[in-house]
């Protein structure tokens, strides 16, 4: 059995994410795949991914992908990057999508009125570049990571759970937002671990080791 499968469903770089794994968990069987079999039998999953939300849910149904991403968020340990994130809420507004419903809440753009700083600095959209995260809860991830380390953004959307309990994580462009989520095996974040050096390695590391059900 395949200890952790990355799913692969066209969207995102994700030998960063493959090369960040193997070199936290050197022993592991790691796989890149986009057969849901591999998915459905790994011990641990990773949904990475970066674009579209309408591109992405299109590639997780012509690939039959979705049931095995469904399953492995509601039985196994499962980290969510990026879009792995914001699929698994109810609605994107990027063309109003409806994304894996296992999450209430949606997915937002920035605002563009809310983009100023007070000393009037205008913010770009995408959000990108290093940022601090903000810790909400304890929790087995977050473990050796100091409590507002920074971490790498590529993102024009964040969430916006329904479900306070299940922020993980805020960091500020320029209002807080939620870049990381957690309830019971699923863990899910905005930031890129697989670019985010130490911290995200630390990250990564904890995840490979991480056992929500014992």
């Amino acid at each position: 059995m395949t200890d952790i499968a990355i799913v692969d469903y066209g969207m995102g770089n994700l030998r960063s994410v493959h090369k960040a794994l193997e070199h936290v968990a050197p022993t592991a069987s790691i796989i890149v795949t986009s057969d849901p079999d591999a998915v459905w039998k790994a011990k641990r999953v990773v949904v990475p991914g970066q674009g579209a939300m309408r591109n992405c849910m299109r590639e997780l149904e012509e690939r039959g992908l979705r049931e095995a991403v469904m399953d492995a968020a509601a039985a196994k340990p499962f980290l969510g990057i990026c879009l792995g994130l914001q699929m698994l809420f109810e609605e994107s507004e990027e063309g109003h999508i409806h994304c894996l419903n296992i999450l209430p809440g949606k997915v937002v753009h920035f605002p563009a009125p809310a983009m100023t700083m007070p000393d009037g600095l205008k913010l770009k959209v995408p959000h990108m570049g290093w940022n601090q995260v903000h810790q909400a809860i304890r929790h087995p991830l977050w473990e050796g990571i100091e409590k507002d380390a920074r971490f790498y953004f590529v993102h024009s959307y964040y969430v916006e759970p329904a479900d306070p309990a299940t922020i993980a994580a805020q960091s500020d462009y320029p209002f807080p937002f939620t870049c990381a989520i957690a309830k019971d095996n699923i863990f899910a974040v905005q930031f890129h671990p697989e670019k985010s050096q130490v911290a995200g390695l630390t990250l990564l590391s904890n995840f490979v080791k991480w056992m929500p059900h014992s």
